[in-house]
């Protein structure tokens, strides 16, 4: 026990004497044996000086090096009457030295019980969270998070396992999850979930307020009922003002715009018997004009107010596509399942012939299954091409016309 921690640190602690504390503290560090003699090569006359007068007794005189007994030392401390014990000497005068070996058996089981917890999550067998678990590692994050007690890390599994959520404002989310509604904005949490969502959607992280928005909707999160837009065109539906707005719009053939906000205030049902869902602002624009089509363009990942337009599709029939690429899939196949669509030219034979058309983008992300016709994501693998919307309007648009099944 050390009786007189000042008396100490004037002891230890005095000019001359720091390598040989650093060399002792090392040791601790280390694990390796304390009392072994210490050898300073090359001492300064400071460092003799301060020797001699720790241990009470002169130092060899010309020589390179210096030796210091690790016991000499204790014994001269315990002598004093200020401390028994050389290592808890160490301790009071550097701070609480941690043994490396011990420190890293310790992160050792604590890494494996976060990652258990983390095998837990309900999507932990989705490629996409494997891809989010590989890139937290590589860049140092789930090691941070080791080190701080795995709370980051548990906390953004916590909000993951309620996701996607079926239309729910992030400060509720938040508190649900978290008990703090603000510990989804701009936080060092809302990040971890928000990487986890962009390799989710095979997308880069999010660098704008926009986008952060557009991934937070994509897992069903209203982070603002305004900003949360479907672009429709040829729309017509009944039931509120805003059914009269489409219908109209319709009627001039008129691109329209609706916000969340007004399909919960002022909600319909939509009239038109066959809708058409694409993915590409260009393929809506293209089809201006076209008399009788009722088209809805996601504009990338659907948002909620697209998710909330199509549920007032009631009995009507839903046609759905998107890009040959992983997100395109997902999105389809979330879209049968959701809103009992029917692929639109989602095929392998379709995309065979796109393919044919010109030069293709490399595929990105994590892949994605094709439920409806499984030759379509397998021939995806090999090519390990993308084809976009685009290539294929002219084919749309003669569907459109058609305001049939293609």
């Amino acid at each position: 026990m050390v009786t007189d921690p000042a008396r100490l640190r004037r002891t230890l602690g005095a000019p001359g004497l720091g390598r040989l504390i650093a060399r002792l503290a090392a040791r601790v560090e280390q694990d390796r044996e304390l009392y072994a003699p210490v050898v300073l090569a090359q001492p300064t006359d400071e460092e003799r000086r301060a020797v001699e007068r720790l241990l009470g007794r002169r130092a060899r005189q010309g020589t390179g090096r210096l030796g210091v007994s690790p016991q000499a030392v204790e014994s001269a401390l315990r002598l004093a009457g200020i401390c028994d014990d050389l290592r808890e000497a160490l301790d009071t005068l550097v701070g609480p030295i941690s043994v490396r070996s011990h420190e890293r058996a310790r992160e050792a089981e604590a890494r494996a019980a976060l990652l258990a917890l983390l095998a837990e999550c309900r999507h932990a067998a989705e490629p996409w969270f494997a891809e989010w678990l590989a890139d937290l590692s590589s860049d140092g994050t789930l090691t941070r998070a080791v080190r701080q007690g795995g709370e980051p890390v548990s906390r953004a599994r916590a909000v993951l396992d309620v996701l996607p959520a079926d239309a729910r404002p992030i400060s509720v989310l938040a508190e649900q999850v978290t008990g703090d509604t603000k510990a989804l904005s701009g936080t060092p949490l809302a990040r971890l979930v928000l990487r986890a969502l962009a390799a989710r959607a095979s997308e880069p992280a999010p660098a704008s307020a926009a986008q952060r928005r557009a991934l937070w909707e994509s897992a069903g999160v209203i982070v603002d009922d305004l900003a949360s837009q479907v672009l429709v065109l040829g729309l017509r539906a009944t039931g509120s003002p805003l059914g009269e707005w489409l219908t109209a719009a319709a009627g001039h053939a008129t691109p329209f715009r609706v916000t969340l906000h007004q399909l919960v205030t002022m909600p319909v049902l939509v009239t038109s018997p066959v809708v058409f869902v694409c993915e590409n602002p260009a393929v809506l624009r293209a089809a201006v004009g076209v008399a009788g089509a009722a088209l809805v363009c996601t504009e990338g990942i659907p948002s909620i107010a697209c998710h909330r337009l199509l549920a007032a599709c009631v009995d009507r029939r839903v046609w759905w596509r998107g890009d040959f690429d992983w997100t395109g899939l997902r999105t389809t196949t979330e879209a049968v399942a959701r809103h009992g669509a029917e692929p639109w030219r989602m095929d392998v034979a379709t995309y065979e012939r796109a393919l044919g058309g010109g030069d293709s983008e490399p595929l990105r992300g994590s892949p994605a299954a094709s439920p409806w016709d499984f030759g379509l994501a397998a021939r995806m693998t090999v090519t390990g091409r993308a084809v976009m919307e685009e290539r294929l309007v002219d084919d749309l648009i003669h569907d459109l016309r058609a305001a049939d099944a293609p």
